[in-house]
């Protein structure tokens, strides 16, 4: 498997074909799963094989995008089974990826601890100190596609989705969960005041 080479051609591909009006689900949001997965995948001794594979799936886990904004995780898939033969990976590690990556269709189904750390990281930010400013950057990006209009409505459902909102691993739960209690509490104290 050449990861390193695999990782950059996808980066580039994001960072260069990407619709303009897509704020959170970048390349950079894409990176910044890579960074939670590595960091969760050490902390649940994930193997390094294993590892390698999981951090395939987080660089592609959004590639879909690059075809269509709804239901985009099977695009993902497709691009993840037409490209990573080219770099070494074998039928049975892809269909492994593909399983992987098709753990993060909402509501999150994680079948296994590979699926629970890539949910987890894909929503990591949850939990994090730049949560307002990544948040922001998914309501401009829903705004944008009209499936948020304004920004009470944002931060309505931003209160709902915290509240049903999981973390599926031990290490996610112990890093991030405080903060994003918090963070729901900020909210709610924001609507109070008639945002």
């Amino acid at each position: 498997m050449d990861y390193n080479g695999v990782k950059n051609f996808i980066i580039k591909k994001l960072r260069k074909e990407l619709s303009a009006n897509l704020y959170y689900h970048t390349a950079d949001h894409s990176l910044d799963v890579l960074c939670a997965v590595e960091l969760y995948g050490k902390m649940e001794k994930v193997s390094s094989v294993d590892l390698i594979l999981l951090k395939t799936a987080a660089l592609f886990h959004d590639s879909g995008f690059l075809i269509k904004y709804f239901n985009n995780e099977v695009a993902s898939v497709q691009l993840a089974c037409e490209i990573l033969p080219g770099y070494g990976y074998s039928l049975k590690q892809i269909e492994k990826i593909s399983r992987i990556i098709l753990s993060t269709e909402f509501p999150h189904k994680p079948k296994n601890k590979l699926d629970r750390i890539l949910c987890d990281a894909d929503l990591d930010y949850l939990g994090r100190d730049d949560f307002f400013m990544i948040s922001i950057r998914l309501f401009r990006e829903w705004n944008e596609h009209g499936i948020i209009t304004s920004l009470k409505e944002w931060y309505i459902q931003e209160v709902y989705f915290l509240e049903q909102h999981a973390y599926f691993t031990v290490s996610a739960f112990e890093l991030r969960n405080a903060a994003k209690k918090l963070h729901l509490q900020q909210i709610r104290e924001l609507l109070g005041n008639n945002i």
